[in-house]
């Protein structure tokens, strides 16, 4: 199950936060949608399945609001923070650069 949680907008919006496990470390995505349903349901349609929100743990920081609805699609991510509080100064990345599929190399 996913760490996260969600932010109610002024305007009725959500921007919804997940850390999602990928790879070796994990990904911290924003979605901005109508509720919480339609901001999962986003997700589920880029093909990330067992996606579920239960609490709200993890809400979106003010700043990680202001970025993703900045963004013309209001889907974004990054590496997600290490337990270690820490943070890594990265910029937020499209979707689709999460989703593309890896380079097939030519052998």
């Amino acid at each position: 199950m996913a760490a996260g949680g969600f932010c109610k907008l002024p305007n009725g919006t959500v921007v919804v936060a997940l850390n999602l496990p990928y790879g070796t470390a994990g990904v911290r995505v924003l979605v901005h949608a109508q509720n919480r349903a339609r901001a999962l349901t986003r997700l589920r349609n880029l093909g990330l399945r067992a996606i579920y929100l239960r609490g709200n743990a993890a809400p979106p920081t003010p700043d990680e609001i202001t970025a993703v609805l900045h963004h013309p699609d209001g889907l974004i991510w990054r590496t997600a923070p290490p337990d270690n509080g820490v943070m890594v100064n990265e910029l937020w990345h499209p979707i689709r650069a999460l989703l593309r599929p890896a380079a097939v190399q030519q052998g």
